[in-house]
């Protein structure tokens, strides 16, 4: 209960020390958001009919169970969701790639908007509840993961610029430390997020498409 306790306040003093950045990151994200919905009303009649085509073909797959099995989806899931954030870490430990930091998350909250805009755009309701099954659960620990990375990232760059422009002290190494266990806790939630998508949502998907259909 102890140690819970100082994992409780050291979250709750995290918050406070960055909410600016949390701030700035969450209306990056929401932009993001809108910018993706708002994408899908540009496209031109054909354009959304070649895209729904191939969702449509993808539909097929995934009612008749002809996709990839659970094992294989999990891996290449961690896998792609490890090198995103990995490259994150990384640019928040350069300075200069801050921006780029920013620009991926920005691309994160489009590519969530894009979809569900264009199924709802599609589908309608069925749309809706597709995204609403398929596409929200693992958001609900994605998004939080994403904003607390772009914000732990802003963060320590913050810090490294501070060390080199200032002659004041920065415990750097100390930063370097938390950063990298950071890390190792937000590769436990990519972990459960594709875990999910390999084992779980292709089983809501098949029953979802078959109810629809």
């Amino acid at each position: 209960m102890k140690r819970m306790g100082v994992v409780k306040r050291s979250f709750i003093n995290h918050i406070e020390e960055n909410r600016s950045i949390y701030m700035f990151t969450i209306v990056l994200l929401v932009m993001g958001v809108i910018f993706g919905a708002i994408i899908v009303n540009s496209l031109s009649f054909s354009q959304k009919n070649d895209l729904y085509a191939y969702l449509s073909l993808f539909f097929r797959e995934v009612e008749q169970g002809e996709f990839a099995s659970s094992s294989a989806i999990f891996i290449q899931t961690f896998i792609h969701y490890s090198k995103y954030i990995g490259v994150m870490w990384v640019l928040g430990l350069t300075v200069i790639g801050l921006p780029i930091v920013f620009i991926l998350l920005f691309i994160k909250g489009l590519v969530v908007g894009f979809t569900v805009g264009f199924l709802v755009n599609q589908m309608g309701f069925d749309g809706f509840l597709v995204s609403f099954l398929a596409i929200l659960p693992q958001n609900i620990i994605l998004i939080p993961v994403f904003v607390m990375v772009t914000t732990v990232a802003t963060s320590f760059s913050i810090r490294i610029w501070r060390q080199i422009t200032s002659r004041g002290y920065e415990p750097i190494f100390q930063y370097f430390l938390s950063y990298s266990v950071f890390l190792l806790f937000i590769g436990i939630l990519i972990a459960i997020v594709s875990a999910y998508e390999g084992y779980v949502s292709p089983t809501i998907l098949r029953l979802v498409f078959q109810w629809i259909g």
